[in-house]
């Protein structure tokens, strides 16, 4: 009895479902959602071929720095960099002088502690801290940004899809509304204070373009400094900061790979200087051992049984 109430309430659950699966289907097509002009319009990142990329790829040294001469001189002052340290910049070819002096004269003071009054303070940087955000708390951000926080930008090439190539295609794909987009969807237009971009998610950021003409960075290498260049610069700069064991990594898994298939050529070798040429010996136990075979026959003679 329990048994069949079971079953009765398992198919009564099992119709629900199918009558709702029905209902939303018909409902879908019966009703289709409107289109969105961020499923028309949003675009998906520009290709961007970076030094790193690919399992033998290796930073750039001169445009990591390049791309770090472009986040002190424009990004810096909106965007944090909690998770590198000065020291970090070792890293992009800086001498041990030179991170010092880079820290010395950041622009923006460590909070500290006076230790005389114990009243709050900022200190020049050292080389042991971390980059100081440029605003006190995520309130003072907001209020500096028409309530838009700005990201932190240390693992940001992590934390899009696209990565680099999203950084790079946000920074260059600033322009004016299509008029094609206001014609299907004239409640669309770009609100006051935001900026259309159709590598955003919905096509208007708060971030005005922060590259905005040639020559806005001086490269000290001679490198011609475009927007076009300067965004492939920073992006792959921001690369080095959500990763800068990239190359350790890639230097692992080649050798990881190397000596899997050394092992795997030894372990084919051995097998067929051992064991190729020996032969499987099966132990015939139960009804096929000789013995239990005799005495069935023994017993079908002693009963009569053909066999």
């Amino acid at each position: 009895m329990v048994r069949i109430i079971g079953f009765l309430v398992g198919l009564g659950f099992a119709g629900v479902l199918l009558i709702s699966l029905f209902v939303g289907v018909s409902n879908y097509f019966s009703n289709p959602p409107a289109p969105m002009p961020e499923g028309k319009f949003h675009e998906e990142p520009k290709h961007l071929a970076l030094a790193s990329d690919g399992p033998f790829g290796k930073f750039d040294r001169e445009q990591l720095q390049r791309g770090f001469q472009v986040y002190k001189e424009v990004c810096s002052a909106c965007h944090s960099l909690s998770l590198v340290a000065f020291r970090d910049l070792q890293g992009l070819g800086y001498n041990e002088a030179e991170v010092k002096a880079i820290a010395n004269q950041w622009a923006i003071e460590v909070p500290s502690v006076n230790p005389e009054t114990g009243e709050p303070a900022t200190r020049k940087a050292l080389p042991s801290d971390r980059f100081p955000s440029p605003y006190a708390n995520e309130t003072a951000a907001r209020a500096a940004n028409n309530n838009a926080l700005p990201p932190d930008l240390s693992l940001i090439t992590k934390a899009r899809e696209g990565g680099a190539a999203y950084v790079y295609s946000l920074l260059t794909g600033y322009q004016n509304q299509p008029a094609k987009l206001l014609k299907e969807f004239p409640t669309a237009k770009t609100p006051p204070g935001l900026h259309y971009n159709p590598f955003f998610a919905n096509l208007n950021l708060a971030m005005p373009p922060p590259l905005t003409s040639e020559g806005q960075v001086v490269y000290t290498d001679g490198t011609k400094p475009t927007v076009d260049q300067m965004a492939q610069d920073v992006a792959a700069f921001l690369v080095w900061t959500a990763e800068p064991k990239l190359e350790n990594r890639h230097r692992s898994g080649i050798a990881v790979v190397i000596f899997l298939l050394f092992a795997t050529v030894l372990a084919y070798l051995a097998y067929q200087q051992i064991w190729a040429e020996a032969k499987r010996k099966v132990r015939r136990t139960g009804p096929l051992d000789p013995k239990n075979k005799a005495k069935s026959r023994r017993a079908k003679a002693k009963q009569g049984i053909a066999g």
